[in-house]
C-alpha cells in the first residue's frame, strides 16, 4: 500500500476552491473532451470522403471496361472531385473547424481552468475517482506505484 495514497498534487483542488468551481471547470473539460470526439469524427468523414473520392476511380474504369461510356463520364464529371459543400472539400472544412470553433474551444477552456483551479486539469476527475475507489485496496490506489505517488510522472515531465 502507498504511504500517501491521494491524488497527484497537480490533480487536487486549489486551496479555497469552492465545489462550484471545481465542477465549472470539469463541465468545461468535460465539453472539450466531447467536442474532442466530434473533431475525430470530423477527421474520419474527411478521410472516408477522400477515400471514396478516390474509390470512384476504379469505379469509373470498371463502368468503361463494361461498356458505360455514358454513365463512367457522368460519374467522372459530376461526382470525383465534387465539392462537399459549396466551394469546399473535406480538407477546408478540417481547417475552418480548427482554426475557428475548435481553437476557440481550447483557449476557453484553458482559461476557465487557468481562473477556476490554478490550471490544473482533470481536478473534477480526481475527486470522482476518490469518492468512488476503495481506499486500502490494490488496484485502487489514487496514483501508480513509485515516483508517481509524489506526484510525478515517471519521465520527470
Amino acid at each position: 500500500m502507498i504511504e500517501d495514497d491521494r491524488p497527484a498534487p497537480r490533480h487536487r483542488r486549489p486551496q479555497g476552491t469552492g465545489d462550484e468551481a471545481v465542477t465549472a471547470a470539469g463541465r468545461m473539460t468535460e465539453a472539450l473532451e466531447t467536442t474532442e470526439c466530434a473533431r475525430g469524427h470530423l477527421y474520419s468523414f474527411h478521410q472516408l470522403t477522400g477515400r471514396a473520392d478516390g474509390q470512384l476511380d476504379e469505379a469509373v474504369a470498371f463502368l468503361r471496361a463494361a461498356g458505360q461510356d455514358e454513365l463512367a463520364d457522368r460519374v467522372s464529371q459530376e461526382l470525383v472531385g465534387r465539392n462537399v459543400l459549396t466551394g469546399r472539400w473535406t480538407f477546408q472544412l478540417v481547417e475552418e473547424y480548427d482554426d475557428g470553433y475548435y481553437r476557440a474551444f481550447r483557449r476557453l477552456e484553458e482559461e476557465v481552468r487557468g481562473r477556476l483551479v490554478e490550471g490544473r486539469r482533470h481536478v473534477y476527475e480526481a475527486e470522482m475517482k476518490e469518492r468512488r475507489r476503495t481506499h486500502g485496496l490494490p488496484h485502487h490506489t489514487a496514483v501508480p506505484g513509485g515516483n508517481e505517488a509524489a506526484g510525478e510522472p515517471r519521465d520527470g515531465r
